[in-house]
């Protein structure tokens, strides 16, 4: 009874609704502070990682930029020092033989005797010397395939319009309808057949830079021309088509056509 008389007392003192709505507020307040508290370091936790992905995928775009930038220009120097290493190798060992130990000194060399070989060659000695030469080579079983190979392609390449291997670049259908493929003309022959004579043009397909390929007879109708220069087309063979123009334009065939292809008479069988 005594206890009931103070519980009495102390609700009329304090109200039983105010003390609930009381306790509820506190009890909201508590639980609104500790999920702040406890999102707090999350939110941070999630900012730091986008931040941190943000710096690797700028510090990885950069280093791959660099290697974009500086792959091609390293290319270029280690070829070019494989070359002069190369070159400065055929005579440096007759200098060091002498004494004489400079770097260099056996590219110059060699710069210069390919220059008179150039030189001497434009004469009737020289060109005797290198028939010689060359029949002392083709004799040789191996060697003589080595020989004829490289000097088609240097012939390819070759400053002297006589001496073209390639004569003009052109476009055939191949392997498939609606596919095309880039190939050399070498040579225009006339075939003869029952129901007439057509003109037929040797189509050089490089499958491999410049030294492997197919060999098409094609139809001089069915080439298509573009304004390509040979070593336009060499170079894009050798690059892998990386230096294809963005358009190629269809060149009249008369108005391209050279005194030694596509130039014969058909006759009439």
């Amino acid at each position: 009874m005594g206890r009931s008389e103070k519980d009495r007392d102390l609700e009329r003192l304090i109200p039983v609704g105010t003390l609930a709505v009381d306790v509820t507020k506190i009890n909201s307040s508590k639980s609104s502070d500790q999920s702040l508290s406890a999102s707090s370091p999350f939110s941070h936790h999630s900012a730091k990682e986008a931040f941190g992905r943000h710096i690797h995928s700028w510090l990885s775009k950069k280093f791959v930029s660099g290697c974009v930038i500086l792959f091609p220009i390293a290319i270029t120097f280690y070829l070019t020092w494989k070359l002069i290493n190369f070159v400065d190798g055929f005579f440096s060992p007759i200098y060091n033989h002498l004494g004489i130990d400079v770097f260099g000194l056996g590219f110059v060399t060699s710069i210069i005797f390919i220059f008179l070989v150039g030189v001497s060659m434009s004469s009737w000695l020289g060109a005797s010397l290198l028939s010689l030469g060359e029949w002392f080579i083709k004799k040789m079983p191996l060697m003589s395939y080595i020989y004829t190979a490289s000097k088609q392609i240097s012939r390819a390449i070759s400053p002297d319009e006589d001496s073209h291997a390639f004569k003009e670049v052109a476009i055939i259908r191949h392997p498939r309808l609606g596919e095309y493929a880039f190939g050399f003309i070498t040579s225009t022959i006339i075939l003869r057949k029952s129901s007439g004579a057509e003109e037929l043009c040797c189509v050089y397909v490089p499958t491999n830079h410049l030294y492997l390929g197919d060999v098409f007879l094609v139809n001089s109708k069915d080439i298509m021309r573009p304004n390509l220069s040979v070593r336009e087309g060499i170079e894009i063979v050798i690059s892998g088509g990386m230096s294809v123009p963005k358009i190629l334009t269809i060149v009249d065939v008369q108005s391209i056509l050279s005194p030694r292809v596509g130039k014969f008479a058909v006759p009439q069988v």
